[in-house]
């Protein structure tokens, strides 16, 4: 189960690298199950190389900048939200302006 938290300062919070440019911050996480929610941060010029799929549900919602999808080859902006299934196809990513997303997942 996630942790109970108040109210969290994650501006202070420290910013892991994923990749380059590619940014994380843990907010929740829930041990026994993985299940997870953070920030992720591509900087302008950002992008991954791999398709992603997985066995757990995602939900993710952009704060700001876009981010362009290619397995929908469509760029997604500031505002747009989504839910995928376990099993979805999503990805590769690329940011040419940068983006801050949230992302929530359930196992």
């Amino acid at each position: 189960m996630k942790k109970e938290k108040n109210w969290t300062d994650v501006m202070h919070m420290p910013w892991s690298e994923l990749g380059k440019g590619i940014y994380v911050k843990i907010l929740n996480i829930d041990e026994e199950t993985g299940s997870y929610t953070r920030l992720l941060k591509f900087d302008a010029g950002a992008e991954t190389k791999e398709v992603s799929v997985h066995d757990f549900w995602e939900e993710a919602f952009i704060i700001k900048g876009t981010i362009i999808d290619e397995s929908i080859g469509a760029e997604v902006r500031e505002g747009s939200y989504v839910c995928r299934a376990p099993g979805t196809k999503h990805g590769p990513f690329r940011s040419p302006n940068g983006c801050l997303i949230i992302e929530f997942t359930y196992r």
